[in-house]
Protein backbone atom coordinates (compact mmCIF):
# COMPACT_ATOMS: atom_id res chain seq x y z
CA UNK A 1 0.00 0.00 0.00
CA UNK A 2 1.06 3.59 -0.63
CA UNK A 3 1.00 6.28 2.03
CA UNK A 4 -1.12 8.36 -0.37
CA UNK A 5 -3.87 5.76 0.17
CA UNK A 6 -4.24 7.10 3.73
CA UNK A 7 -5.09 10.71 2.99
CA UNK A 8 -8.27 12.65 3.70
CA UNK A 9 -9.41 16.25 3.52
CA UNK A 10 -9.76 18.14 6.79
CA UNK A 11 -10.85 21.76 7.11
CA UNK A 12 -8.36 23.62 9.29
CA UNK A 13 -11.10 24.88 11.59
CA UNK A 14 -11.75 21.29 12.76
CA UNK A 15 -8.27 21.01 14.28
CA UNK A 16 -9.01 21.49 17.98
CA UNK A 17 -7.01 24.31 19.54
CA UNK A 18 -8.53 23.93 23.02
CA UNK A 19 -9.71 20.81 24.85
CA UNK A 20 -13.33 20.11 25.72
CA UNK A 21 -14.44 21.21 29.18
CA UNK A 22 -15.10 19.23 31.21
CA UNK A 23 -12.85 16.43 30.00
CA UNK A 24 -15.64 13.92 29.42
CA UNK A 25 -17.71 16.34 27.29
CA UNK A 26 -16.04 15.14 24.08
CA UNK A 27 -18.00 13.48 21.31
CA UNK A 28 -17.32 9.82 20.50
CA UNK A 29 -17.81 8.07 17.18
CA UNK A 30 -18.49 4.37 17.83
CA UNK A 31 -17.33 2.27 14.87
CA UNK A 32 -18.49 -1.35 14.63
CA UNK A 33 -16.12 -3.43 12.52
CA UNK A 34 -18.47 -6.41 12.13
CA UNK A 35 -21.28 -4.36 10.57
CA UNK A 36 -19.06 -1.66 9.01
CA UNK A 37 -21.26 0.98 10.63
CA UNK A 38 -20.99 3.77 13.16
CA UNK A 39 -22.97 5.76 15.71
CA UNK A 40 -22.55 9.31 16.99
CA UNK A 41 -22.28 9.16 20.76
CA UNK A 42 -20.84 11.10 23.68
CA UNK A 43 -17.74 10.03 25.58
CA UNK A 44 -19.79 10.14 28.77
CA UNK A 45 -21.70 7.15 27.36
CA UNK A 46 -18.57 4.98 27.23
CA UNK A 47 -19.46 3.03 30.43
CA UNK A 48 -22.72 1.90 28.78
CA UNK A 49 -20.68 0.09 26.14
CA UNK A 50 -18.48 -1.75 28.65
CA UNK A 51 -19.27 -5.32 29.71
CA UNK A 52 -18.43 -7.23 32.90
CA UNK A 53 -14.89 -8.64 32.74
CA UNK A 54 -13.79 -6.28 29.99
CA UNK A 55 -10.34 -4.85 30.69
CA UNK A 56 -9.68 -1.20 29.95
CA UNK A 57 -5.94 -0.54 29.57
CA UNK A 58 -4.76 3.03 30.22
CA UNK A 59 -1.28 4.49 29.76
CA UNK A 60 -0.02 6.26 32.90
CA UNK A 61 2.96 8.00 31.30
CA UNK A 62 3.45 11.62 32.32
CA UNK A 63 4.49 14.38 29.93
CA UNK A 64 7.47 16.43 31.08
CA UNK A 65 8.17 20.03 29.91
CA UNK A 66 10.43 18.93 27.07
CA UNK A 67 10.31 22.13 25.01
CA UNK A 68 13.01 24.70 25.70
CA UNK A 69 13.01 28.20 24.20
CA UNK A 70 16.10 30.32 24.74
CA UNK A 71 19.06 32.00 23.09
CA UNK A 72 22.25 31.12 21.28
CA UNK A 73 25.37 32.59 22.83
CA UNK A 74 26.90 35.04 22.24
CA UNK A 75 24.71 36.16 19.29
CA UNK A 76 21.45 36.19 21.22
CA UNK A 77 19.60 34.49 18.36
CA UNK A 78 16.60 32.31 19.17
CA UNK A 79 17.22 28.66 20.07
CA UNK A 80 14.63 25.96 20.55
CA UNK A 81 15.05 22.35 21.66
CA UNK A 82 12.57 19.49 21.93
CA UNK A 83 14.11 16.89 24.22
CA UNK A 84 13.74 13.41 22.76
CA UNK A 85 15.76 10.93 24.79
CA UNK A 86 18.25 10.96 27.64
CA UNK A 87 21.68 9.76 26.49
CA UNK A 88 23.78 10.10 29.63
CA UNK A 89 24.40 12.30 32.65
CA UNK A 90 22.60 15.53 31.69
CA UNK A 91 23.03 14.60 28.03
CA UNK A 92 19.99 14.57 25.76
CA UNK A 93 19.13 13.92 22.16
CA UNK A 94 17.02 16.86 21.02
CA UNK A 95 15.34 18.24 17.93
CA UNK A 96 16.94 21.65 17.37
CA UNK A 97 15.61 24.79 15.68
CA UNK A 98 17.21 26.43 13.79
CA UNK A 99 19.45 23.36 13.43
CA UNK A 100 21.59 24.99 10.74
CA UNK A 101 22.83 27.45 13.37
CA UNK A 102 23.50 24.85 16.07
CA UNK A 103 26.74 23.11 15.17
CA UNK A 104 29.03 21.18 17.51
CA UNK A 105 30.35 23.54 20.15
CA UNK A 106 27.38 25.92 20.01
CA UNK A 107 26.39 27.32 23.40
CA UNK A 108 22.75 27.80 24.41
CA UNK A 109 21.03 29.48 27.34
CA UNK A 110 17.51 29.01 28.74
CA UNK A 111 15.58 30.66 31.55
CA UNK A 112 17.90 33.69 31.80
CA UNK A 113 20.89 31.41 32.19
CA UNK A 114 19.45 29.05 34.80
CA UNK A 115 19.88 26.22 32.30
CA UNK A 116 22.80 26.14 29.87
CA UNK A 117 23.72 23.69 27.15
CA UNK A 118 26.45 22.84 24.65
CA UNK A 119 25.93 20.98 21.38
CA UNK A 120 28.30 18.00 21.46
CA UNK A 121 27.12 16.03 18.43
CA UNK A 122 25.23 16.67 15.19
CA UNK A 123 22.81 14.09 13.76
CA UNK A 124 20.54 13.94 10.73
CA UNK A 125 17.08 15.48 10.61
CA UNK A 126 17.91 18.47 12.80
CA UNK A 127 18.73 16.28 15.80
CA UNK A 128 21.52 17.31 18.14
CA UNK A 129 23.04 15.79 21.26
CA UNK A 130 23.41 18.44 23.94
CA UNK A 131 25.04 18.47 27.37
CA UNK A 132 23.28 20.57 30.01
CA UNK A 133 24.71 22.57 32.89
CA UNK A 134 22.80 24.05 35.83
CA UNK A 135 23.42 24.94 39.45
CA UNK A 136 20.47 23.00 40.85
CA UNK A 137 18.67 19.68 40.34
CA UNK A 138 18.28 19.28 36.57
CA UNK A 139 14.68 18.02 36.60
CA UNK A 140 13.60 20.78 38.98
CA UNK A 141 15.12 23.44 36.75
CA UNK A 142 13.66 21.81 33.64
CA UNK A 143 10.20 21.85 35.24
CA UNK A 144 10.54 25.59 35.87
CA UNK A 145 12.20 26.59 32.57
CA UNK A 146 10.70 24.08 30.11
CA UNK A 147 7.35 24.31 28.36
CA UNK A 148 4.63 21.81 27.47
CA UNK A 149 5.63 20.06 24.19
CA UNK A 150 2.35 20.61 22.36
CA UNK A 151 2.08 19.28 18.80
CA UNK A 152 2.84 21.92 16.14
CA UNK A 153 -0.77 22.05 14.92
CA UNK A 154 -1.88 23.47 18.28
CA UNK A 155 -1.02 27.15 17.94
CA UNK A 156 0.21 28.99 21.02
CA UNK A 157 2.05 32.24 21.61
CA UNK A 158 5.45 31.03 22.93
CA UNK A 159 5.75 34.12 25.14
CA UNK A 160 2.55 33.43 27.06
CA UNK A 161 2.29 31.23 30.13
CA UNK A 162 1.58 27.59 29.39
CA UNK A 163 0.09 26.69 32.79
CA UNK A 164 -3.34 25.74 31.36
CA UNK A 165 -1.79 23.35 28.83
CA UNK A 166 0.63 21.97 31.39
CA UNK A 167 -2.34 20.71 33.42
CA UNK A 168 -4.72 19.86 30.59
CA UNK A 169 -2.24 18.14 28.27
CA UNK A 170 -1.95 15.44 30.93
CA UNK A 171 -4.27 12.55 31.75
CA UNK A 172 -5.75 12.37 35.24
CA UNK A 173 -3.84 9.12 35.77
CA UNK A 174 -0.44 10.40 34.55
CA UNK A 175 2.24 9.32 37.01
CA UNK A 176 5.38 7.97 35.33
CA UNK A 177 7.45 10.88 33.99
CA UNK A 178 8.99 10.38 30.57
CA UNK A 179 6.72 11.29 27.62
CA UNK A 180 7.18 14.11 25.11
CA UNK A 181 3.55 13.79 24.00
CA UNK A 182 0.37 12.85 25.84
CA UNK A 183 -1.45 9.57 25.17
CA UNK A 184 -4.33 11.71 23.96
CA UNK A 185 -7.12 9.11 24.05
CA UNK A 186 -6.70 9.21 27.82
CA UNK A 187 -7.35 12.95 28.04
CA UNK A 188 -11.14 12.39 27.97
CA UNK A 189 -11.31 10.39 31.19
CA UNK A 190 -12.61 11.70 34.49
CA UNK A 191 -12.71 9.95 37.85
CA UNK A 192 -16.49 9.60 37.41
CA UNK A 193 -16.17 7.74 34.10
CA UNK A 194 -13.57 5.37 35.53
CA UNK A 195 -15.75 4.69 38.58
CA UNK A 196 -18.75 3.90 36.36
CA UNK A 197 -16.67 1.49 34.28
CA UNK A 198 -15.52 -0.36 37.40
CA UNK A 199 -19.09 -0.40 38.73
CA UNK A 200 -20.12 -2.41 35.66
CA UNK A 201 -17.77 -5.23 36.70
CA UNK A 202 -14.99 -4.28 34.32
CA UNK A 203 -11.31 -3.87 35.17
CA UNK A 204 -9.14 -0.78 34.69
CA UNK A 205 -5.41 -1.50 34.57
CA UNK A 206 -2.38 0.64 33.86
CA UNK A 207 0.63 0.17 31.63
CA UNK A 208 3.41 2.65 30.89
CA UNK A 209 4.64 3.60 27.45
CA UNK A 210 6.66 6.78 27.22
CA UNK A 211 5.44 8.48 24.07
CA UNK A 212 8.35 9.69 21.95
CA UNK A 213 8.91 11.96 18.97
CA UNK A 214 7.79 9.13 16.67
CA UNK A 215 4.20 10.16 17.39
CA UNK A 216 4.86 13.42 15.49
CA UNK A 217 7.34 12.12 12.93
CA UNK A 218 5.92 12.02 9.40
CA UNK A 219 5.94 8.89 7.27
CA UNK A 220 8.74 9.53 4.78
CA UNK A 221 8.41 6.42 2.61
CA UNK A 222 5.93 5.76 -0.17
CA UNK A 223 5.29 2.09 0.65
CA UNK A 224 3.80 1.86 4.13
CA UNK A 225 5.31 -1.59 4.70
CA UNK A 226 8.75 0.05 4.77
CA UNK A 227 7.86 2.54 7.50
CA UNK A 228 9.43 2.08 10.94
CA UNK A 229 8.16 3.80 14.07
CA UNK A 230 10.88 4.93 16.49
CA UNK A 231 11.43 2.75 19.55
CA UNK A 232 9.65 3.61 22.80
CA UNK A 233 10.15 2.40 26.38
CA UNK A 234 7.31 0.54 28.06
CA UNK A 235 6.39 -1.49 31.14
CA UNK A 236 3.61 -4.01 31.76
CA UNK A 237 3.57 -5.24 35.35
CA UNK A 238 2.94 -8.88 36.37
CA UNK A 239 -0.30 -7.80 38.09
CA UNK A 240 -1.60 -6.06 34.97
CA UNK A 241 -0.70 -9.01 32.75
CA UNK A 242 -2.43 -11.43 35.13
CA UNK A 243 -5.62 -9.34 35.29
CA UNK A 244 -5.78 -9.11 31.49
CA UNK A 245 -5.17 -12.80 30.91
CA UNK A 246 -7.63 -13.95 33.57
CA UNK A 247 -10.39 -11.65 32.30
CA UNK A 248 -9.90 -12.68 28.67
CA UNK A 249 -10.11 -16.37 29.65
CA UNK A 250 -13.52 -15.52 31.12
CA UNK A 251 -14.63 -13.91 27.87
CA UNK A 252 -13.80 -10.29 28.61
CA UNK A 253 -12.53 -7.96 25.91
CA UNK A 254 -9.18 -6.20 25.98
CA UNK A 255 -9.93 -2.52 25.29
CA UNK A 256 -6.84 -0.42 24.60
CA UNK A 257 -7.03 3.28 25.40
CA UNK A 258 -4.87 4.84 22.72
CA UNK A 259 -2.47 3.63 20.07
CA UNK A 260 0.31 3.72 22.67
CA UNK A 261 -1.43 1.02 24.72
CA UNK A 262 -1.94 -1.02 21.55
CA UNK A 263 1.76 -0.92 20.74
CA UNK A 264 2.78 -2.07 24.22
CA UNK A 265 0.14 -4.80 24.48
CA UNK A 266 0.79 -6.26 21.04
CA UNK A 267 4.52 -6.26 21.74
CA UNK A 268 3.97 -8.27 24.93
CA UNK A 269 1.39 -10.69 23.46
CA UNK A 270 2.22 -14.23 22.41
CA UNK A 271 0.65 -16.09 19.49
CA UNK A 272 -2.35 -17.01 21.67
CA UNK A 273 -2.93 -13.43 22.77
CA UNK A 274 -1.63 -13.91 26.31
CA UNK A 275 0.18 -10.90 27.75
CA UNK A 276 3.59 -11.39 29.35
CA UNK A 277 4.98 -8.94 31.94
CA UNK A 278 7.58 -6.85 30.15
CA UNK A 279 9.90 -3.93 30.73
CA UNK A 280 11.94 -2.82 27.77
CA UNK A 281 11.77 -1.16 24.39
CA UNK A 282 9.26 -1.79 21.63
CA UNK A 283 10.22 -1.52 17.97
CA UNK A 284 6.83 -2.74 16.76
CA UNK A 285 5.35 -0.93 13.76
CA UNK A 286 1.69 -1.70 13.00
CA UNK A 287 0.45 -1.11 9.46
CA UNK A 288 -2.40 -2.70 7.45
CA UNK A 289 -1.80 -6.41 7.14
CA UNK A 290 -0.72 -6.77 10.76
CA UNK A 291 -2.51 -9.58 12.64
CA UNK A 292 -3.67 -8.39 16.07
CA UNK A 293 -3.11 -10.98 18.76
CA UNK A 294 -4.54 -9.39 21.91
CA UNK A 295 -6.43 -6.12 21.47
CA UNK A 296 -10.20 -6.50 20.94
CA UNK A 297 -11.30 -2.84 20.93
CA UNK A 298 -9.60 0.53 20.62
CA UNK A 299 -10.41 4.00 21.93
CA UNK A 300 -8.45 6.61 19.99
CA UNK A 301 -8.51 10.21 18.84
CA UNK A 302 -8.64 11.27 15.19
CA UNK A 303 -5.18 11.33 13.63
CA UNK A 304 -3.31 13.25 10.95
CA UNK A 305 -3.55 12.15 7.30
CA UNK A 306 -0.65 9.94 6.17
CA UNK A 307 0.51 9.39 9.76
CA UNK A 308 1.77 6.23 11.45
CA UNK A 309 -1.12 6.51 13.94
CA UNK A 310 -3.69 6.51 11.14
CA UNK A 311 -1.94 3.45 9.68
CA UNK A 312 -2.35 1.63 13.01
CA UNK A 313 -6.05 2.50 13.19
CA UNK A 314 -6.55 1.37 9.59
CA UNK A 315 -4.78 -1.89 10.41
CA UNK A 316 -7.27 -2.46 13.23
CA UNK A 317 -10.51 -1.32 11.57
CA UNK A 318 -9.65 -1.73 7.88
CA UNK A 319 -8.61 1.07 5.55
CA UNK A 320 -11.96 1.57 3.82
CA UNK A 321 -14.02 1.62 7.03
CA UNK A 322 -11.51 3.91 8.74
CA UNK A 323 -11.51 6.49 5.96
CA UNK A 324 -15.29 6.30 5.59
CA UNK A 325 -15.66 6.95 9.33
CA UNK A 326 -13.22 9.86 9.07
CA UNK A 327 -15.20 11.38 6.20
CA UNK A 328 -18.35 11.12 8.34
CA UNK A 329 -16.52 12.75 11.25
CA UNK A 330 -15.53 15.67 9.02
CA UNK A 331 -19.10 16.09 7.75
CA UNK A 332 -20.46 15.87 11.31
CA UNK A 333 -17.96 18.49 12.48
CA UNK A 334 -16.07 16.39 14.98
CA UNK A 335 -13.00 18.02 16.49
CA UNK A 336 -9.69 16.48 15.38
CA UNK A 337 -6.27 15.60 16.78
CA UNK A 338 -4.82 15.79 20.30
CA UNK A 339 -7.39 18.11 21.91
CA UNK A 340 -10.24 16.80 19.75
CA UNK A 341 -12.95 14.16 20.00
CA UNK A 342 -12.48 10.40 19.95
CA UNK A 343 -13.64 7.20 18.34
CA UNK A 344 -14.28 3.78 19.87
CA UNK A 345 -13.64 0.88 17.47
CA UNK A 346 -15.27 -2.37 18.56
Amino acid sequence: MLISDFDYELPEELIAQQPAEPRDASRMLVVERHTASWQDRSFRELPELIRPDDVLVINNTRVFPARLIGRREPSGGRAELLLLAERGERQWEALARPARRMHTGARLSFGNGRLRAEVIEERDGGVRVVRFECDDDFNRVLDEVGRTPLPPYIKRDPLKADAPDRERYQTIFARERGAVAAPTAGLHFTARVLEEIRARGAHVVEITLHVGYGTFEPVRVQQVERHKVAAERFTISPETAQTINDARRRGGRLIAVGTTSVRALETAADENGLIAPRTGVTHLTIVPGYRFRAVDALLTNFHLPRSSLLLLVAAFAGRDLTLAAYRHAVQARYRFYSYGDCMLII
